[in-house]
């Protein structure tokens, strides 16, 4: 036998060429067209930065969605802030009592803008099965942007409030204007 045998394919060698031998694109002829809106857009619905509010057992699902099983980093919302003044998402995870409200109130005023609330749980939201005068819901102490139902919801029941959340601020219009104080 020959000691200088060759593999030799049945089909064209052309696919089983290596792509790292072909020539680079320069990118200094690509273009980029979009708007200044749609930039702004895309950057803060890629760096969410929520503040954690945990009030009742919606908080342990909160919590859990932060860990590596359901990896809320592919989001860019992995970074758990425990100060308002550096958070741009507030979650507010279980039951609103009378005695919370002004202390939610506050952490949202302290919040820059632009903020947005997700509502977290049957508690949050209606204030679930509870029949109490202590809770209230909410929407009556803070405008919320994305409610979350159940009792309590999964963790991939809030990513997908957070996936949501990520369009709304995508299609904002008029961004450059508040950006620039003119809105």
């Amino acid at each position: 036998m020959d000691g200088d045998v060759k593999f030799q394919p049945s089909l064209p060698s052309e696919l089983f060429a290596r792509i790292d031998n072909e020539d680079a694109v320069d990118a200094s002829e690509s273009i980029i067209t979009t708007t200044l809106d749609k930039a702004i857009n895309w950057g803060r619905k890629n760096s969410i930065w929520p503040m954690s509010f945990g009030l009742a057992c919606c908080a342990i699902e909160m919590m859990s969605m932060i860990g590596s099983r359901y990896d809320i980093s592919r989001f860019g919302a992995e970074v758990m802030r425990g100060s308002p003044r550096q958070s741009d998402l507030m979650i507010i995870a279980g039951r609103v009592s009378n005695k919370m409200a002004p202390v939610i109130r506050r952490l949202y005023e302290q919040m820059p803008e632009p903020k947005w609330v997700i509502s977290m749980g049957a508690c949050a939201t209606s204030t679930g099965v509870f029949s109490n005068y202590a809770l209230i819901p909410v929407n009556q102490v803070i405008p919320v942007d994305v409610y979350v139902p159940g009792c309590p919801p999964r963790p991939e029941q809030l990513i997908y409030a957070i996936m949501l959340l990520q369009k709304k601020i995508e299609q904002d219009k008029g961004t450059i204007k508040q950006v620039l104080n003119l809105a």
